[in-house]
């Protein structure tokens, strides 16, 4: 399961690292220490965090891969749910929650899971998420 530091975790809720310490402060989200003494979110934790905030903005870092796709939306996924065959992926970027449907293999083979940091891509009607 991932961790995010509380730069980390403040870009991707659209907020300054400074806020995350006071909200961590406050006791949610919940924060650990990393081996190096470090403050850290697990996954999981911020995940269900942004999704009961779902505030803030978030632009695509310019370091982004190249993409002919203009509407990204970089975020954490909050849920994936699979079955046979299809999963459905929902992902948490700033106010924005969004859904997409792919195959059971393009959530298994990149590994993704609740409390990733993904990249939702939307052109059409067509979702592409990249993990970042």
């Amino acid at each position: 399961m991932p961790s995010y530091s509380m730069g980390q975790a403040a870009r991707l809720l659209g907020v300054s690292p400074e806020t995350v310490r006071r909200w961590a402060d406050g006791g949610s989200p919940a924060v650990e220490r990393d081996g190096a003494g470090r403050r850290v979110i697990e996954g999981a934790a911020l995940a269900a965090f942004a999704r009961e905030r779902g505030a803030g903005l978030h632009a695509v870092p310019e370091d982004d891969v190249s993409t002919s796709v203009r509407n990204s939306f970089v975020g954490i996924v909050t849920a994936v749910r699979v079955d046979d065959v299809a999963a459905q992926v929902e992902v948490q970027s700033g106010p924005h929650r969004l859904v997409s449907l792919v195959t059971r293999e393009a959530v298994e083979e990149p590994g993704l899971g609740v409390g990733v940091t993904v990249t939702a891509r939307v052109k059409s009607t067509d979702v592409h998420v990249d993990l970042r």
